[in-house]
């Protein structure tokens, strides 16, 4: 039961940082009362990877529509 409450814990956390990501730093605004924290969201997406459509298998059925 532990458990099960700390995993949901986790997925509530995860799910409000992706809704503070969308909802501020992703259209350019200051996160409201943790300037900060729209900071570290915007260096930790620039660290990331990006997919170019260059490197997309056009091969791959999962690709076609």
């Amino acid at each position: 039961m532990l458990w099960t409450l700390i995993l949901m814990f986790v997925i509530l956390v995860a799910a409000a940082i992706v809704v503070v990501y969308v909802a501020y730093p992703h259209r350019g605004e200051e996160v409201p009362g943790a300037p900060w924290l729209g900071e570290a969201m915007k260096r930790g997406v620039d660290a990331l990877p990006i997919l170019e459509s260059d490197d997309i298998d056009e091969s791959d059925p999962a690709h076609r529509r």
